[in-house]
């Protein structure tokens, strides 16, 4: 019985079983078998039921200790053992200690089943969008009347006014409109960015596809494609943060801009926007990327907890949006239309103009809340997305 010895003889009636270091007997009664069951050990049950080491044991431990009988069927004189699992102290050892990881890990893990990789990392990323975005509201709008200088000049000025006009309200005015708009954007950011790399990353044993990293790549397209599909949702909501009391709400400016502007005012500024979120999305998920891989690497992890996760994130937001601040302020000024009698042919003019009535500052104009607003929501965003992926997606691989 798995390479122990185990003998049984019976004498009238009687069964014997016998082994070195260990012997037992009883005399069963039939049809006395209680129908209730007990799961023991037979070193555990020595004690209650009579069984004894015989004279040969010094001390040490019977060879069948940490054996466990699966059933033991009580009753008034004796008791029958049903099955004895073919178990070795090595394999219950292993048992137990994996036990133990289990419940160290967590004892409550919220898991929830979609089939649909794609699907998984679309809601993940609509999730960290959202929630991101809601966090960081009252700064995005400040950082928005500094880039176009309707509200105040500092950003203490700009928090005044508008707390004295519209109260703790004019903090998330636009907010509703920028969910909606930064859910989905998000939502195709991080899934394309997800899918792109996959397929760029060689896989083990493999030669590389390119001959630089894949993550500058993947978030160029990922940057370029969320771009595409929400842009009129950014350029609606600078309209409703900029020009208050012009528009009742997000359906009311839509068809004003389409009656009396056309449609094409609805990409006003895209051509910035694409010249910006490129070198943007490409620097951010770069640094991201190189940045998990070196924590990994150093503190010899493989899985990188939350708070690590939200100040690496955070980390590389700020590197990416310094570095490319200044398409931002332009693609914001050329979206607020002729709001103050400005108007800009191109990208380059916009800069130009810019450069000349305000001179190189004025391109960094609203830097310091910009930072403030999207370090903290590049770190929210990551770690919500990674954090949405370990409760919906159950096997590594999908992620």
């Amino acid at each position: 019985m798995g390479g122990r010895g185990l003998q049984g003889v019976e004498r009238n009636g009687d069964v014997l079983f016998s082994t070195s270091g260990l012997g037992f007997q009883w005399s069963p009664q039939e049809n006395c078998f209680h129908p209730g069951g007990l799961f023991a050990s037979v070193g555990q049950a020595g004690m209650g039921f009579g069984i004894s080491p015989n004279s040969h044991d010094n001390g040490s431990k019977p060879p069948f200790a940490n054996m466990y009988t699966k059933y033991a069927l009580v009753q008034e004189s004796g008791y029958k053992i049903v099955e004895v699992p073919e178990l070795g102290v090595g394999e219950i050892a292993e048992e137990e200690i994996v036990t133990k990881k289990k419940k160290k890990r967590g004892a409550v893990k919220l898991k929830i089943k979609i089939g649909n990789p794609s699907l998984r990392r679309l809601i993940s990323g609509a999730i960290a969008g959202g929630v991101s975005r809601t966090a960081v509201a009252p700064l995005e709008t400040i950082r928005t009347h500094l880039m176009v200088g309707s509200c105040g000049n500092s950003t203490g000025e700009v928090f005044q006014n508008i707390m004295k006009n519209d109260g703790w309200k004019g903090l998330f005015r636009g907010n509703f409109v920028n969910v909606i708009r930064v859910a989905p954007s998000k939502a195709i950011e991080l899934f394309a960015y997800d899918t792109v790399k996959k397929h760029l990353t060689p896989n083990p044993g493999e030669q590389p596809k390119l001959p630089f990293p894949a993550s500058p790549i993947a978030g160029a397209i990922a940057g370029v494609s969320s771009t595409l599909c929400t842009y009129p949702l950014e350029l609606l909501k600078t309209r409703l943060t900029v020009q208050r009391g012009v528009y009742k709400n997000l359906l009311d400016a839509f068809l004003t801009i389409m009656r009396d502007e056309g449609p094409a005012e609805l990409y006003r500024g895209l051509t910035p926007s694409l010249i910006g979120v490129i070198p943007y999305a490409a620097t951010n998920y770069f640094a991201y990327d190189t940045l998990r891989r070196s924590y990994k690497k150093a503190f010899n992890q493989e899985e990188i907890g939350n708070i690590m996760t939200l100040l690496i994130g955070s980390a590389a937001g700020a590197i990416s949006s310094s570095a490319t601040f200044p398409l931002e302020v332009a693609r914001k000024h050329m979206q607020a239309g002729a709001l103050n009698g400005r108007q800009y042919q191109n990208v380059l003019h916009a800069l130009a103009s810019i450069l000349e009535t305000e001179g190189l500052p004025g391109l960094y104009r609203g830097l310091g809340p910009s930072c403030m607003k999207l370090v903290p929501a590049a770190g929210i965003s990551f770690m919500c997305y990674e954090a949405c992926k370990r409760i919906l997606i159950e096997k590594e691989d999908d992620r």
